[in-house]
């Protein structure tokens, strides 16, 4: 498989990423993510058709920039209900994705890990191969999972621009 090396950075330090890069008017990749709900659930992309989607990518809920970018786009999200499908992919565990969404509140993103077979970090080019964690990235498809937007936040400690991905998502509505 292929990598892209410098791609992004973290703490300015130049990292290889998995995978080919999403590039918008694609086919959105397939991917396999799991979460907890009466018992481990699967998640994929035949689950997001129909609706306009955004996928916010976070190393790990459990840092201050990922917190702040779940809960920026969990408010963000809060006027378009059920319009959309919105969700958090990280390489957390499912128990801990919930027992972060649960004490933050955040009701507006589904929470899925890529944590068995990292089959979103490969396929979507997110994956860090030095740290073993996705880096952080946000897409957008339209309801018959074309990508009309993507973000590979180039410092993995910055956030992403959230105005320009709430824009590419209400744009599909």
């Amino acid at each position: 498989m292929m990598s892209r090396s410098g791609a992004i950075t973290f703490k300015g330090n130049p990292m290889t990423l998995a995978g080919e890069a999403v590039v918008v008017g694609q086919a959105a990749p397939e991917f396999k993510l799991h979460y907890f709900q009466d018992g481990m659930q699967q998640l994929t992309l035949a689950d997001l058709k129909g609706k306009p989607s955004i996928l916010s990518v976070v190393p790990s809920l459990d840092t201050g920039v990922c917190a702040m970018q779940t809960k920026k786009f969990n408010e963000a999200l809060g006027k378009l209900g059920d319009s959309v499908n919105a969700l958090t992919v990280s390489l957390d565990l499912p128990f801990a994705m919930n027992r972060f969404c649960g004490a933050e509140e955040i009701t507006n993103l589904q929470s899925a890990s890529d944590y068995q077979d990292r089959s979103f970090g490969n396929n979507w080019g997110t994956l860090i191969e030095e740290l073993k964690i996705l880096t952080r990235a946000i897409f957008v498809l339209d309801a018959g999972g074309k990508v009309t937007y993507v973000e590979y936040v180039p410092e993995v400690t910055s956030e992403p621009d959230y105005d320009a991905a709430m824009a590419a998502l209400n744009a599909q509505l």
